[in-house]
């Protein structure tokens, strides 16, 4: 049996459009898929976070989302109530700034890029079944809006489908550490609402946050206990504004302001896919997913990008293996995401703080380097544990700038 395509993608958004992109401009034959068509809308934090900021402007593509309008984030800001720590996070590859776009202008951005490096791009496409020939993925067949059934062929599929992945599904990709869902939020956009960057405030049993994005527009997004998820649901924006008149302040900056489209939202479990098997790979969420509460969804989708383009670049050159390649994508995609993941967990529990870190959160108020350093956890320019574990009293380097 011939092989059509050196790599078939099924998933043309954040995961997927630069997966295929970055295959494709080391010269492989490369068909990405999406059921949707381009610009479109799809759930989503919006931020891109420095890191992924930083892969943006290695791939060319950070003047390109610049050019949109779509506004510069340099300022974090996270309201206690007590206290709030205001900070801009210490650079990643150079990079210290965030965006916030509106998917419908990333994505399309991203999947023109594909299309440009020399991606097939197959929009409205339908994966009806992944194929499998003794033990090992061969290909998938499915089929443009309203046409026939077709069968494609490739060395490797990858599933960038999110996190109810067919292709994860059809492989039986097994999950480990896995979480429930921990927290119900919604989110919608309000004109005449101007914040000054990545402003989140959190209460007990409630957090929400802000970004500014494209056409003058703030994201809101506001999180209450998965427990309560009943009760929010029958009743989105009186729940929505309750929430935020846990902060009187701004819960009256927002009633001045308009809302201008419907809410979206809901819940998201929280594991690890192994992303790899014979003939197959995921990347973005068809392989970890965890509570949007610290909007790392989109960074961590291009750092699997690189990663797994990466690996197999090593596979279709003869350098490595398969199996060897692939592995040392998944170990490195996990030792990346791994304090992420439970400091994420803990934050979207939506309860109050342990006493220690409460106390260092508050000690931090005021002290622009700590402020920085907390801006930096958040942003994934800094890790966990370089703040949160104190450093001994001669050592001042966990406020040191990165």
């Amino acid at each position: 049996m011939s092989t059509a395509y050196d790599a078939i993608v099924v998933g043309a958004r954040c995961a997927g459009a630069p997966t295929a992109m970055l295959l494709a401009r080391k010269g492989y034959r490369v068909l990405l898929v999406d059921r949707a068509a381009f610009p479109s809308d799809t759930l989503s934090t919006h931020m891109i976070h420095p890191p992924g900021v930083a892969a943006l402007a290695r791939w060319g593509l950070l003047d390109r989302l610049i050019a949109t309008g779509c506004p510069p984030v340099r300022t974090y800001s996270f309201d206690f109530g007590p206290f709030t720590l205001t900070g801009s996070p210490p650079p990643y590859d150079g990079t210290g700034v965030g965006y916030g776009p509106r998917r419908r202008i990333l994505d399309a951005l991203l999947v023109a890029a594909a299309a440009e490096a020399g991606a097939e791009v197959r929009e409205r496409f339908t994966v009806d079944e992944v194929l499998i020939e003794d033990g090992t993925v061969t290909g998938v067949r499915g089929h443009d809006h309203g046409g026939p059934p077709v069968t494609e062929h490739g060395r490797v599929v990858i599933g960038a489908d999110g996190r109810s992945s067919r292709v994860a599904r059809a492989v039986g990709a097994p999950e480990y550490r896995t979480k429930p869902p921990l927290q119900w939020g919604y989110y919608s956009y309000w004109s005449g609402l101007p914040v000054s960057g990545f402003e989140t405030y959190a209460r007990p049993g409630a957090g929400w946050g802000t970004i500014p994005t494209h056409d003058g527009l703030t994201v809101v997004v506001a999180g209450r206990p998965r427990a309560e998820a009943h009760a929010y649901r029958a009743d989105v924006e009186g729940t929505f504004l309750a929430t935020l008149d846990l902060a009187p302040e701004f819960a009256e900056r927002l009633r001045a302001a308009h809302r201008e489209e419907r809410f979206l939202g809901g819940s998201v479990p929280n594991f690890f896919r192994r992303p790899y098997g014979p003939g197959w790979a995921l990347v973005g969420d068809a392989g970890h997913t965890k509570d949007p509460i610290t909007a790392q969804g989109i960074s961590d989708a291009f750092h699997d990008a690189e990663l797994c383009s990466g690996a197999l670049d090593d596979v279709f050159t003869g350098r490595r293996p398969f199996g060897e390649a692939l592995s040392g994508y998944a170990a490195a995609r996990d030792a990346r995401v791994a304090e992420m993941y439970e400091f994420t967990t803990g934050l979207a529990t939506l309860a109050p703080p342990p006493d220690d870190t409460a106390r260092l959160l508050a000690a931090a108020s005021g002290e622009a380097e700590a402020m920085n350093r907390f801006a930096g956890v958040v942003a994934g320019t800094v890790p966990p544990h370089a703040f949160f574990t104190p450093a001994p009293a001669s050592d001042t380097s966990a406020l040191a700038p990165a």
